[in-house]
């Protein structure tokens, strides 16, 4: 775990309200991946920056007990032309604690990942919390994810 600063980001892609209680975002959370991928949601976001995928945590009611929203989507460099059935959702300038998800990005690797980001003594803002799927998450079965927690 390091620290690090992250500039604005303006995310489009898809939205659940969730929370981690049993039987939510053990459910939700994968099934909006499977809509991400099964609808080619990728290839349907205008303006994107590049192909880097970010699973954004925002709207928190309180700290991860609580419901959140998640975005999954692209950084843009434009609103124009957002589809009607996408989010917008900005992440805001802030300080990060950065964790890295690593092994299968599919299974158990981001997951268990949080469980120790959960367990840490970590400040954190609960405004906008990032997972980052770059170059290093092309191959998900053995990849690798930047988790960035904002911090207070």
């Amino acid at each position: 775990m390091t620290n690090t600063k992250k500039e604005e980001l303006t995310i489009v892609g898809i939205a659940v309200r969730t929370s981690n209680k049993p039987g939510k975002g053990d459910k939700d959370i994968p099934r909006l991946w499977r809509k991400f991928t099964g609808e080619n949601v990728l290839n349907r976001i205008p303006n994107k920056v590049d192909n880097t995928i970010y699973a954004m945590y925002t709207d928190y009611e309180g700290d991860h007990f609580q419901p959140y929203t998640l975005v999954i989507g692209c950084n843009v460099s434009s609103l124009d032309n957002i589809p009607e059935d996408m989010t917008v959702k900005m992440v805001p300038a802030s300080n990060y604690t950065k964790f890295t998800a690593k092994g299968d990005l599919t299974k158990d690797a981001v997951i268990n990942t949080w469980m120790k980001i959960w367990n840490t003594n970590l400040k954190r803002a609960y405004t906008a919390d990032i997972e980052v799927y770059g170059e290093k998450a092309l191959d998900p079965t053995n990849g690798e994810a930047e988790i960035l927690v904002a911090t207070a």
